[in-house]
């Protein structure tokens, strides 16, 4: 079963963009980086809080509230997401609520399950009550949500199977296993002014969707995004505000992995 535009939209104009592809090889190794490539990640991780702090996150919980556009400007309502993420083992739970776009996923780096929306009853914020095996694009989709999460991208220097260059000043190209992103940096500070799509099929035609960052709040030393606003082809279609972060809460693999007994999600 394939995702419903909706929640697709929600989810896309919620993340960080990157291009995902089921026909791409996984990136070369870590040894194929180029040099430019490592010095703008390092700046990058320098204005994060230092590849160390980034490092001794051990797990993260962001809930975030999100207003969604089409492509006319007409509003496709607000969502509330719930994220929580750990590093060992590298596993992502997603609970979302939204119209027609709630949402329950769990992927633990090889399988996992979620919940759809109901997108017949009255009830415009309910689930389908049934919990689906992760497969075909749905798990191709997992895989690239996981590997391309901020923390692991940011460490990108240290995963295997990731590869960093630049393709133009500035410009940081992160390939993933499951795709890739490009960041552009502000040039005295490292800091992170937007990222964008890339295809891996095409690299040098990026998908035209971008996430523009401009707010930022420091949790246990490290930078995070606290603001972000999503544009595809020079639109605006999202507008992403954080309403809570926690890192290194103590989160259990077990807490990811159970379903909610009401097949609803928990967005706090």
């Amino acid at each position: 079963m394939s995702r419903p535009t909706l929640v697709f939209t929600f989810l896309a104009i919620t993340t960080l963009p990157a291009f995902v592809s089921d026909g791409v090889p996984a990136p070369a190794s870590p040894q194929t980086s180029d040099a430019e490539g490592l010095r703008l990640l390092h700046q990058l991780q320098n204005a994060l809080g230092g590849a160390a702090r980034i490092a001794a996150v051990r797990d993260y919980e962001e809930v975030i509230r999100a207003e969604a556009w089409d492509g006319s400007g007409a509003s496709l309502g607000e969502v509330r997401k719930r994220t929580r993420w750990m590093k060992t083992p590298n596993a992502i739970r997603l609970d979302q609520r939204g119209p027609r776009g709630t949402y329950v996923l769990y992927f633990d780096g090889a399988s996992g399950w979620e919940i759809l929306p109901d997108l017949q009853g009255s009830d415009r914020f309910r689930t389908t009550g049934t919990a689906i095996p992760l497969a075909g694009g749905e798990l191709q989709f997992a895989k690239g949500y996981l590997s391309g999460f901020e923390l692991n991208l940011w460490l990108s220097d240290q995963m295997p199977g990731y590869k960093v260059t630049s393709p133009a000043p500035h410009v940081l190209r992160i390939e993933h296993p499951a795709g890739a992103t490009d960041f552009t940096l502000d040039p005295n500070t490292g800091v992170l002014l937007k990222s964008a799509s890339v295809s891996l099929a095409d690299p040098n035609r990026p998908v035209p969707a971008e996430m523009r960052y401009d707010g930022w709040k420091e949790v246990s030393g490290v930078r995070f995004p606290t603001h972000r606003v999503n544009y595809q082809s020079g639109i605006k279609r999202g507008e992403v505000t954080t309403a809570d972060i926690r890192v290194n809460g103590g989160l259990r693999p077990q807490d990811l992995a159970a379903k909610p007994a009401d097949f609803a999600p928990d967005v706090r």
